[in-house]
């Protein structure tokens, strides 16, 4: 009996310590995927709220004849979807800062093309 017992604890003492590791591996990974994803981001703040900015960004996207697939408007955030005749997509993520600001993040493709991301930002500013 008391043989079991220590093989169980023994059992259970390395399925612990196996799925640590696999816990410690996942979140290294998912580290190194969120710096990737942050690293091909441009971001500005703007003097301009939210909903100005959201047509600005609309009407810049269409004027670059980009196809705006998805807008999500809230309170604090909003986020624009476009896609490039490629299938690159392009990501507009707007935060609120103050009454009169917001900060705009773009993002264009997987790997984050800044120099894209840099167009749209600039047409999106001749907007504003």
């Amino acid at each position: 009996m008391v043989k079991r017992l220590i093989s169980l604890i023994f059992v259970v003492a390395l399925l612990l310590n196996f799925t640590g590791c696999i816990a410690v591996v996942a979140g290294a990974a998912g580290g190194a995927g969120t710096a990737f994803w942050l690293e091909g981001k441009i971001k500005e703040e703007v003097r301009a709220p939210i909903p100005k900015v959201v047509k600005a960004a609309t009407s810049a996207l269409k004027s670059m004849r980009l196809e705006v697939t998805k807008t999500t408007v809230k309170d604090e955030v909003a986020q624009i979807k476009a896609e490039y005749t490629d299938k690159r997509v392009v990501w507009i993520d707007i935060k609120k800062l103050t009454q009169d600001s917001s900060q705009i993040e773009i993002r264009v493709g997987m790997k984050g093309d800044k120099e894209a991301s840099t167009k749209i930002l600039e047409r999106i500013k001749r907007y504003l």
